[in-house]
């Protein structure tokens, strides 16, 4: 009898999963993407995008065309809940959508609910579509009146954190004259006494460097306690040490955390609210349920929530769904120890991080990471029309 393959949310390792079984179609198997969004972000594009290196068809990923190419229906709605007792989607639009074997890559959220008044007044850097749609508004705003003074402020200063404040910084540099620019103020929170604590303290020294050259304020130490609006229509960031800043757009780009609509679903998270997968991407109380990307944590091979490692696993996510239908033993992956980390700084430089190691920034750099991510991109947007889904 044919099987139903479900994919919730096209990202990385969705996209390249689905792309590896255009070319290798099974017999037998229904596929079905829901997503709601047609156009994906990648992850590595999006600094670089914000910062205006790169049009919106380069830095995203047709998802029409990759479902297409796939010969699986897209379905352009949001999963809201999963149904586990009679394998079903819950859709917010669109019915109940059945399932043999369910597969989730839908990413992750910045942690807000702690923080008074962040889910109101921040801009969450995840989704990123949601981000992105803010940010044009924002730009819109700045081309209106580019003499207004306008702080902006980025509460995070991860890896995430510090290369959107780089882009913001650069973006703005190029867009209003030096005389307008001058009535920006931009300031970067962070509760860590070091930025980027992740990576090696090259590349920690040489970010801070280069925020510090740019004229962004740094509040390294400073805990974020409470956002509120003022009368003015700023925003107050409130800091535990009693420090406040009123900033027009507060971008929050703090630690991650699952949709809640994963762990209400009875799957196995972990305390962030992501799914706990095995070593065959997995979940640990349902066999008929796979997860990557951002939204899993490996719980024998814990990683950073990094796009490298979702691509990584699309491949290895692809060939255990296939032996998954198939009936076949699923073969395991193992995270690689180290990867390469090359980080924009908005300027058409980029420094790489690698361990112990960090070069760094250059143009050459920025090239090799440009290189890199038009080719990821562009493996997807180039395919080939493959005729009627089915």
């Amino acid at each position: 009898m044919k099987k139903h393959l479900v994919f919730i949310g096209g990202g990385h390792s969705h996209a390249i999963a689905l792309k590896e079984w255009g070319m290798n179609p099974r017999p037998n198997v229904s596929i079905t993407l829901i997503s709601d969004r047609v156009h994906t972000p990648y992850s590595g594009m999006l600094p670089g995008y914000i910062a205006g290196f790169y049009r919106f068809e380069e830095a995203h990923i047709d998802l029409d065309r990759l479902t297409n190419f796939a010969r699986a229906e897209f379905l352009a709605d949001k999963a809201i809940a999963l149904d586990l007792e009679n394998n079903r989607v819950i859709c917010a639009n669109f019915p109940p959508v059945e399932f043999d074997v369910l597969s989730i890559d839908i990413g992750s959220t910045p942690a807000q609910e702690s923080v008074p008044g962040a889910t109101e007044y921040a801009i969450p850097a995840k989704p990123v579509p949601q981000l992105l749609e803010r940010w044009n508004g924002i730009l819109e705003k700045v081309r209106r009146s580019p003499q207004k003074p306008r702080r902006f402020a980025v509460v995070g200063g991860g890896a995430g954190g510090v290369e959107l404040m780089l882009a913001v910084d650069a973006c703005l540099r190029r867009l209003l004259d030096p005389a307008d620019f001058q009535n920006l103020e931009r300031h970067l929170f962070h509760r860590g006494n070091s930025l980027v604590t992740q990576k090696n303290q090259y590349t920690r020294k040489t970010l801070k460097n280069v925020l510090e050259k740019r004229g962004i304020n740094l509040h390294l130490g400073e805990t974020v306690t409470a956002l509120k609006q003022q009368e003015n229509g700023r925003i107050q960031v409130s800091c535990d040490s009693g420090l406040r800043v009123e900033c027009d757009e507060v971008f929050w780009v703090t630690h991650a955390a699952g949709a809640d609509w994963i762990s209400a679903s009875g799957l196995a998270t972990d305390a962030a609210g992501f799914i706990q997968v095995n070593e065959y991407l997995q979940s640990l109380n349902r066999d008929d349920i796979f997860a990557a990307g951002d939204v899993a944590t490996m719980v024998k091979n814990p990683r950073p929530k990094a796009g490298v490692f979702a691509v990584r696993q699309g491949k290895p996510l692809y060939k255990n769904l296939i032996r998954r239908l198939e009936g076949k033993p699923l073969v395991p992956y193992k995270p690689q120890p180290r990867f390469l980390t090359l980080l924009s700084t908005g300027t058409g430089k980029a420094i790489a991080a690698r361990g112990g190691l960090g070069v760094g920034p250059s143009r050459l750099l920025w090239w090799l990471k440009d290189w890199i991510d038009r080719r990821f991109v562009q493996q997807f947007n180039r395919l080939p029309e493959s005729g009627d889904r089915g």
